[in-house]
């Protein structure tokens, strides 16, 4: 358990590594007109609004397979 744990944590942080490195490079590397077209205007916060888009994405999911899952029990067992 320890060495899947061990493993995991460095994969995580080789992928933070690279992903890092592989921005700097496409920011050192192309021309901003370029840059801004596929990482938007706000280039120094595209992480965390790919996180907020992520997570208000599974927000979304979730609360639409709650609703799901309440009618659902609602019709098998509920009001008659």
């Amino acid at each position: 358990m320890l060495k899947r744990l061990f493993w995991f944590l460095v994969g995580l942080a080789a992928g933070l590594v690279i992903a890092s490195k592989a921005q700097a490079y496409v920011r050192s590397h192309t021309p901003r007109m370029a840059r801004e077209f596929v990482l938007g205007p706000d280039q120094d916060n595209v992480t965390l609004r790919t996180l907020g888009s992520l997570i208000e994405d599974f927000q979304q999911y979730r609360t639409e397979k709650e609703t799901e899952m309440n009618a659902s029990y609602a019709e098998k067992f509920g009001r008659r």
